[in-house]
Protein backbone atom coordinates (compact mmCIF):
# COMPACT_ATOMS: atom_id res chain seq x y z
CA UNK A 1 0.00 0.00 0.00
CA UNK A 2 1.35 3.43 -0.95
CA UNK A 3 0.56 5.05 2.38
CA UNK A 4 2.65 2.45 4.20
CA UNK A 5 5.54 3.03 1.77
CA UNK A 6 5.36 6.77 2.44
CA UNK A 7 5.30 6.22 6.19
CA UNK A 8 8.39 4.03 6.02
CA UNK A 9 10.43 5.90 3.42
CA UNK A 10 9.88 9.37 4.85
CA UNK A 11 9.03 8.61 8.49
CA UNK A 12 5.72 10.43 8.05
CA UNK A 13 2.60 10.46 10.10
CA UNK A 14 -0.26 10.53 7.61
CA UNK A 15 -3.47 12.34 8.47
CA UNK A 16 -6.63 11.50 6.59
CA UNK A 17 -9.09 14.36 6.17
CA UNK A 18 -12.48 13.58 4.71
CA UNK A 19 -14.11 15.84 2.14
CA UNK A 20 -17.79 16.59 1.37
CA UNK A 21 -17.98 15.13 -2.13
CA UNK A 22 -21.56 15.69 -3.32
CA UNK A 23 -23.06 15.89 0.19
CA UNK A 24 -26.47 16.66 -1.31
CA UNK A 25 -26.72 13.15 -2.73
CA UNK A 26 -29.77 11.38 -1.26
CA UNK A 27 -29.38 8.10 0.63
CA UNK A 28 -30.69 6.07 -2.30
CA UNK A 29 -27.99 7.64 -4.46
CA UNK A 30 -28.34 8.88 -8.00
CA UNK A 31 -27.06 7.90 -11.39
CA UNK A 32 -23.87 9.50 -12.60
CA UNK A 33 -25.85 10.88 -15.54
CA UNK A 34 -28.20 12.64 -13.10
CA UNK A 35 -25.32 13.99 -11.04
CA UNK A 36 -23.37 15.36 -13.99
CA UNK A 37 -26.26 16.10 -16.36
CA UNK A 38 -24.97 18.15 -19.27
CA UNK A 39 -21.68 18.96 -17.54
CA UNK A 40 -19.43 16.03 -18.41
CA UNK A 41 -19.34 13.04 -20.72
CA UNK A 42 -19.77 10.31 -18.08
CA UNK A 43 -18.66 7.33 -20.24
CA UNK A 44 -15.47 9.15 -21.27
CA UNK A 45 -14.62 10.15 -17.71
CA UNK A 46 -15.25 6.61 -16.46
CA UNK A 47 -13.06 5.19 -19.21
CA UNK A 48 -10.25 7.55 -18.21
CA UNK A 49 -10.68 6.69 -14.52
CA UNK A 50 -10.53 3.01 -15.38
CA UNK A 51 -7.28 3.55 -17.31
CA UNK A 52 -5.74 5.47 -14.40
CA UNK A 53 -6.85 2.83 -11.91
CA UNK A 54 -5.44 0.09 -14.13
CA UNK A 55 -2.10 1.87 -14.48
CA UNK A 56 -1.91 2.15 -10.68
CA UNK A 57 -3.08 -1.44 -10.20
CA UNK A 58 -6.19 -0.26 -8.37
CA UNK A 59 -9.41 -2.21 -8.77
CA UNK A 60 -12.20 -0.28 -10.47
CA UNK A 61 -15.65 -1.53 -11.42
CA UNK A 62 -18.35 -0.40 -13.81
CA UNK A 63 -19.91 2.42 -11.77
CA UNK A 64 -23.37 3.70 -12.62
CA UNK A 65 -24.30 5.54 -9.42
CA UNK A 66 -22.92 7.86 -6.79
CA UNK A 67 -23.81 7.55 -3.13
CA UNK A 68 -23.57 9.85 -0.14
CA UNK A 69 -20.38 9.12 1.77
CA UNK A 70 -21.12 11.06 4.98
CA UNK A 71 -21.96 7.99 7.10
CA UNK A 72 -18.93 6.13 5.74
CA UNK A 73 -16.78 9.09 6.75
CA UNK A 74 -18.19 9.09 10.27
CA UNK A 75 -17.68 5.35 10.60
CA UNK A 76 -14.19 5.74 9.16
CA UNK A 77 -13.27 8.06 12.03
CA UNK A 78 -14.49 5.37 14.43
CA UNK A 79 -12.50 2.69 12.57
CA UNK A 80 -9.38 4.86 12.87
CA UNK A 81 -9.93 4.95 16.62
CA UNK A 82 -10.15 1.14 16.56
CA UNK A 83 -6.79 0.94 14.74
CA UNK A 84 -8.34 -0.17 11.43
CA UNK A 85 -8.64 3.11 9.53
CA UNK A 86 -6.58 1.99 6.53
CA UNK A 87 -8.41 -1.32 6.32
CA UNK A 88 -11.79 0.39 6.55
CA UNK A 89 -10.89 2.92 3.84
CA UNK A 90 -9.70 0.10 1.56
CA UNK A 91 -12.90 -1.89 2.17
CA UNK A 92 -15.13 1.14 1.51
CA UNK A 93 -13.14 1.95 -1.64
CA UNK A 94 -13.74 -1.60 -2.89
CA UNK A 95 -17.42 -1.55 -1.92
CA UNK A 96 -18.01 1.78 -3.68
CA UNK A 97 -15.67 1.85 -6.67
CA UNK A 98 -15.49 -1.86 -7.47
CA UNK A 99 -18.72 -3.44 -6.27
CA UNK A 100 -21.02 -0.40 -6.66
CA UNK A 101 -22.47 -0.82 -3.18
CA UNK A 102 -24.49 1.99 -1.59
CA UNK A 103 -22.19 3.19 1.19
CA UNK A 104 -24.88 5.56 2.47
CA UNK A 105 -26.83 2.60 3.86
CA UNK A 106 -26.03 1.66 7.45
CA UNK A 107 -26.55 -2.03 6.63
CA UNK A 108 -23.81 -1.88 3.97
CA UNK A 109 -21.45 -0.09 6.34
CA UNK A 110 -22.04 -2.45 9.24
CA UNK A 111 -21.42 -5.39 6.92
CA UNK A 112 -18.09 -3.82 5.96
CA UNK A 113 -16.99 -3.30 9.56
CA UNK A 114 -18.12 -6.80 10.54
CA UNK A 115 -15.97 -8.22 7.72
CA UNK A 116 -13.02 -6.39 9.30
CA UNK A 117 -13.73 -8.01 12.65
CA UNK A 118 -15.24 -4.91 14.25
CA UNK A 119 -18.53 -4.90 16.11
CA UNK A 120 -21.51 -4.29 13.82
CA UNK A 121 -23.59 -3.41 16.89
CA UNK A 122 -21.11 -0.78 18.01
CA UNK A 123 -20.95 0.59 14.45
CA UNK A 124 -24.75 0.89 14.40
CA UNK A 125 -24.60 2.82 17.66
CA UNK A 126 -21.87 5.13 16.32
CA UNK A 127 -24.02 5.88 13.28
CA UNK A 128 -27.27 6.29 15.21
CA UNK A 129 -25.72 8.60 17.80
CA UNK A 130 -23.59 10.45 15.22
CA UNK A 131 -20.65 10.00 17.57
CA UNK A 132 -18.10 11.21 15.01
CA UNK A 133 -20.21 13.86 13.28
CA UNK A 134 -18.15 16.62 14.89
CA UNK A 135 -14.89 15.08 13.68
CA UNK A 136 -16.26 14.89 10.14
CA UNK A 137 -17.54 18.47 10.32
CA UNK A 138 -14.06 19.58 11.42
CA UNK A 139 -12.51 17.71 8.49
CA UNK A 140 -14.95 19.28 6.06
CA UNK A 141 -13.98 22.72 7.38
CA UNK A 142 -10.28 21.85 7.10
CA UNK A 143 -10.88 20.75 3.50
CA UNK A 144 -12.53 24.09 2.72
CA UNK A 145 -9.67 25.98 4.42
CA UNK A 146 -7.12 24.07 2.32
CA UNK A 147 -9.07 24.76 -0.89
CA UNK A 148 -9.76 21.10 -1.61
CA UNK A 149 -12.23 20.69 -4.47
CA UNK A 150 -11.72 17.07 -5.52
CA UNK A 151 -10.62 13.76 -4.11
CA UNK A 152 -8.12 12.53 -3.48
CA UNK A 153 -6.05 15.63 -2.71
CA UNK A 154 -2.78 15.19 -0.85
CA UNK A 155 -1.20 18.11 1.00
CA UNK A 156 2.36 18.40 2.19
CA UNK A 157 3.92 21.61 3.52
CA UNK A 158 1.64 23.90 1.54
CA UNK A 159 1.83 21.94 -1.71
CA UNK A 160 -0.90 19.74 -3.14
CA UNK A 161 -1.13 16.65 -5.31
CA UNK A 162 -4.56 15.97 -6.80
CA UNK A 163 -5.91 12.69 -8.10
CA UNK A 164 -4.72 9.12 -8.03
CA UNK A 165 -1.01 9.30 -8.72
CA UNK A 166 2.01 7.08 -9.13
CA UNK A 167 4.34 6.73 -6.17
CA UNK A 168 6.96 8.90 -7.89
CA UNK A 169 4.54 11.86 -7.78
CA UNK A 170 4.26 11.49 -3.99
CA UNK A 171 8.05 11.42 -3.72
CA UNK A 172 8.22 14.67 -5.75
CA UNK A 173 5.56 16.25 -3.53
CA UNK A 174 7.52 15.40 -0.39
CA UNK A 175 11.01 16.04 -1.71
CA UNK A 176 10.13 19.31 -3.38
Amino acid sequence: MRSEQLRQEFDLELRWTVFPLHPETPEQGQTLEQLFAGRIDVPSVLARLEQVADSLELPFGARTHTYNSRRAQELGKWAEQQGLGDEFRAAVYRAYFVDGRNIAKPTELTAIVAALGLSAEEAQKVLAEKTFAGAVDADWQRSRNLGVSSVPTHHYQGRALVGFQEYAAFRRLICG
